[in-house]
């Protein structure tokens, strides 16, 4: 079943470069309106980690002969659509706010609707979930613990602090105006 891997890699692929699409465009939008970038140290190595997600398991799969599970492979199946329906869900209630890197344009506010309205940072859910199921299609559990470790980092200690930093400078310089 090594067949199921890689269709669903490639979808992921697909899918990683229609949102690369929607973030250049939506951040163009940011820009126009004043929006500022902040945490441009980490996004490379998000890039590598992410951009390693896609490759890992196949290679792992391969070179250790993990056995196609079809209770884990296929209920993994099922959890990376669940992200991605998450992650589409954030990226429309965010709608041109929406963006891979970190652009917050001054004196809006923060959207309080969709998934919003349940966690402060669901997309981050949506990171999380997929990471440890797209390996487990095909038993890459090495790729899945490695990559949720490796993530954890760079969300909590990188991520969402410069998230939150640009949040707060955002509603600081609002207040002040």
């Amino acid at each position: 079943m090594l067949w199921l891997l890689v269709v669903v890699l490639v979808a992921t692929a697909v899918e990683r470069v229609l949102e690369l699409v929607v973030s250049a465009r939506n951040a163009r939008w940011s820009f126009a309106r004043g929006g500022v970038e902040s945490g441009r140290g980490h996004f490379p190595a998000m890039v590598a980690l992410h951009t390693a997600l896609l490759v890992a398991p196949l290679v792992e799969v391969t070179a250790a002969d993990r056995p196609f599970l079809p209770w884990l492979g296929w209920t993994a199946v099922v959890l990376v659509v669940v992200s991605q329906a998450l992650r589409w869900w954030c990226i429309t209630t965010l709608g041109p706010r929406w963006n891979t890197r970190v652009i917050v344009v001054p004196g809006l506010p923060l959207v309080s609707r969709g998934p919003y309205r349940l966690l402060r940072h669901p997309n981050y859910v949506a990171v999380v979930l997929e990471g440890v199921a797209l390996p487990l299609v095909h038993s890459a559990w090495v790729t899945a613990v490695a990559f949720t470790v490796l993530n954890a980092v760079l969300l909590l200690r990188f991520r969402i602090p410069a998230e939150e930093r640009a949040l707060e400078a955002a509603r600081r310089t609002a207040a002040d105006a």
